[in-house]
């Protein structure tokens, strides 16, 4: 049974929320919401899922017309907790849509190959960003929305984006929201889609009050908001006061925390992944070393080129290297990274900080500038001691698994070896000596077994 809402400020943006629904109008635009799963586009996609639960229950028989699309972006190196909250609550939504037959489908959508962070950096040898040389927003997160939200305004000639961007958020943010603006109008032009528009029906909301339909009301995809709220706890900085909301005393409202890509160099200090190590999350804490190292060693003269990747010189005045990193460096960083990636997985076997795909592309591309140092296989191979599976399944499937192994990193392991096996004899079209290769890695597990 729905839970009834006394709180009027919140019932007004219930309201109009149906009213912008059911207004005709001659596209039938479709609504476009991007869920990061953070608290504001949580509660964004919750008052919209409310208020079409009461368009269905207060118009029997209506036939939902205007779709809404659900968007999240992932840039693939994204928080490794907020990526598992985030898949889980996306797999949620997609479920309870189809049962409540809602017209809200789920979208993710990723950075093109030459776009993703771990090809630009070790890939090209781009220097890591920083504030002078920020790449990676636009790569990695306007790009790829974009794209999404051009597709669907050349399908429906126009488009409407809800943001859930508050006021109250910041005197940029603020800024931002009037400066789009149209007076009169509830929604503002889009500033770099044509045929696009920007709707904001939470901007009014305090954090207070984003939290309190957060912990008041339960989810109306049938998911755990306690997940969410506890995240934002453990990663809320000790210099950062908790004001208590007015639904229980044990709520506290920590909803100052930033989360973003956990390798993000822009700030120098993760305050929100310290925070998580600190509360917990201590398997974490390789990562936070290796984003703080990525930092120390970005403008070291020995880790850059004298030129950039157009073949341009770049050493400033005192002779200090200012280009691309060098193969040297980026075969470090690429080592340490999988050193990382396979000491985590012991712990968590479906988190993958690189993906198969870019490994190939990397070693591609490495392969083109005549890197005759060491290569991506070789480097990968030292790691694990096999090659890595060029076909990568996705996190769903990889976390799939991990539970089929029932929590045995070890066992984990062991498929992803046989896997590794058997799609190395795919590629070469042959199943020669796939038993024997079978036996061996079975014998290897069993000693290893036995050592321990």
């Amino acid at each position: 049974m729905k839970k009834e809402i006394k709180n009027q400020k919140i019932q007004n943006i219930i309201a109009e929320i149906k009213e912008e629904y059911l207004t005709e109008d001659r596209y039938n635009r479709p609504w476009i919401i991007g869920f990061s799963g953070g608290k504001d586009s949580t509660v964004l996609l919750t008052l919209v899922w409310m208020a079409l639960q009461d368009i269905r229950s207060e118009n029997p028989g209506y036939l939902f017309k205007r779709p809404v699309h659900v968007v999240c972006n992932n840039t693939l190196v994204e928080n490794p907790i907020i990526e598992e909250y985030v898949n889980d609550a996306l797999k949620a939504i997609e479920k309870a849509a189809k049962d409540q037959k809602l017209p809200i489908s789920v979208e993710v959508t990723q950075p093109d190959m030459e776009d993703r962070f771990w090809y630009c950096t070790i890939g090209k040898g781009y220097p890591v960003p920083n504030s002078a040389f920020r790449y990676c927003t636009e790569k990695m997160k306007i790009r790829p929305t974009s794209t999404f939200l051009l597709d669907k305004v050349a399908h429906n000639g126009e488009a409407v984006i809800l943001i859930g961007t508050r006021i109250s958020e910041s005197a940029r943010r603020a800024y931002n929201i009037q400066k789009h603006e149209i007076k009169g109008k509830i929604y503002s032009k889009h500033p770099i889609t044509p045929n696009a528009y920007n709707y904001a029906p939470i901007k009014e909301l305090m954090l207070e009050e984003v939290w309190y339909i957060i912990n008041a009301f339960p989810s109306p995809w049938g998911f755990d908001n306690s997940i969410l709220f506890n995240i934002y706890m453990d990663a809320s900085s000790d210099d950062y006061e908790c004001p208590t909301i007015v639904t229980d005393e044990s709520h506290r409202s920590c909803g100052q925390s930033r989360f973003g890509c956990w390798v993000c160099t822009l700030a120098k200090e993760d305050r929100s992944m310290s925070s998580l190590i600190k509360n917990g999350a201590v398997w974490m804490k390789p990562l936070l070393e290796y984003h703080d190292w990525l930092i120390e060693n970005r403008n070291l003269s020995e880790n850059r080129e004298p030129y950039r990747r157009d073949g341009s010189r770049a050493v400033d005045d005192s002779g200090h290297n200012q280009g691309v990193c060098t193969m040297e460096y980026r075969v470090k960083m690429l080592t340490r990274l999988l050193q990382i990636q396979k000491d985590i997985q012991r712990i968590k076997p479906h988190v993958q900080l690189i993906q198969s795909q870019e490994l190939t592309a990397i070693d591609v591309l490495w392969n083109r500038e005549g890197n005759a140092i060491k290569s991506v296989k070789d480097i990968y191979k030292d790691v694990y001691g096999y090659d890595f599976i060029v076909e990568d399944g996705g996190y769903t499937e990889r976390k799939m698994l991990q539970e089929a192994c029932g929590g045995y990193p070890e066992d984990y392991s062991l498929v992803q070896k046989l896997l590794a096996v058997q799609r190395s004899k795919g590629i070469l079209m042959k199943n020669y000596g796939l038993q024997t290769d079978f036996e061996k890695q079975f014998d290897e597990f069993i000693n290893s077994k036995n050592v321990n």
